[in-house]
């Protein structure tokens, strides 16, 4: 288990007060993102942990590591993460940050188009009015 005198760089200063360590990645979060007052994620791998009842309070008990399954925008149009407890089941709906990794929120964006509900050689046949296409 790493701890915080593995996160200090050269001279030993550590990145902010608040750094910690992901819980699936293992890399190095900074306490402070940029567009947000509470990091809740990894910036990297975009996982996070149950550890708010209401946010930013951190009195969950639960501690469960919380995978990213989705995106959403919300009312504003801002983008948000939709986390899932692998622990209790918890969804919940958490804004990105500044810092975010763009590709990984892109793929998880794009996921449910790479898995559709149905076969995609059917579609001309599920949609009525269209007709397929031969070549």
């Amino acid at each position: 288990m790493r701890t915080r005198s593995d996160m200090r760089g050269r001279g030993g200063a550590l990145p902010s007060p608040n750094a910690f360590l992901c819980g699936h990645c293992s890399r190095t979060v900074p306490g402070e993102a940029p567009g947000t007052q509470h990091r809740n994620h990894c910036p990297h791998c975009l996982w996070s942990l149950h550890v708010d009842l209401r946010t930013g309070d951190r009195r969950s008990g639960c501690h469960g590591r919380m995978e990213p399954v989705g995106v959403a925008v919300r009312y504003d149009g801002d983008w948000a993460l939709l986390h899932r407890c692998q622990s209790c089941g918890l969804i919940r709906m958490n804004r990105i940050a500044g810092d975010d990794n763009p590709l990984a929120l892109l793929s998880l964006a794009v996921r449910p188009l790479s898995k559709p509900p149905f076969p995609m050689d059917q579609l001309p046949r599920l949609i009525p009015g269209t007709e397929e296409v031969r070549p």
